[in-house]
């Protein structure tokens, strides 16, 4: 809007300025000797270079005005490639960082399932033992009382 105003104060300086040169052109006549065709003739003629001025000084502003959107725009558009670019490498980083936090669990909960199995492995063992153990003695006593009952012996517990 400001611009508009400017534009159309410039324009109407650039006519008063061309008036004024038109009539420091023109040579001096008598007055008596002036011819009012002649007059209106040269008033036409300063006015005309004063409409071409104006016309000129006005695509001289409107080209200006058109330098200065398109100025505007590519500062706009860098300004929006910057912010994307900035969004795109935060995005990254936050990926970066999610699968760091995944790896991290997903070694504790490889960690946790070892330390399972390990104790399963181990009960399994143990009751594996406890077993051979007990069968052993149960089979111990088996063989002893046979031994006894061959040797012709009481068997203990029995009476």
């Amino acid at each position: 809007m400001t611009d508009t105003i400017i534009e159309k104060q410039q324009t109407k300086e650039a006519i008063r300025k061309a008036e004024e040169q038109a009539r420091e052109f023109t040579p001096e006549v008598s007055k008596t000797a002036v011819d009012p065709l002649d007059e209106v003739l040269r008033q036409s003629e300063r006015a005309y270079n004063a409409y071409l001025e104006a016309q000129r000084k006005v695509a001289a502003a409107y080209k200006q005005r058109e330098r200065q959107e398109e100025k505007t725009y590519k500062e706009v558009e860098q300004q929006a490639n910057n912010a994307c670019d900035e969004a795109i490498e935060e995005a990254l980083r936050v990926r970066e960082k999610v699968e760091q936090e995944a790896e991290k669990a997903y070694k504790r909960a490889g960690q946790k399932a070892m330390e399972v199995y390990q104790e399963s492995v181990r009960q399994a063992l143990m009751t594996c033992r406890e077993t051979i153990d007990q069968d052993w003695r149960g089979s111990k006593e088996t063989s002893e009382q046979i031994w006894q009952i061959f040797q012709g012996d009481e068997v203990k517990g029995e009476r």
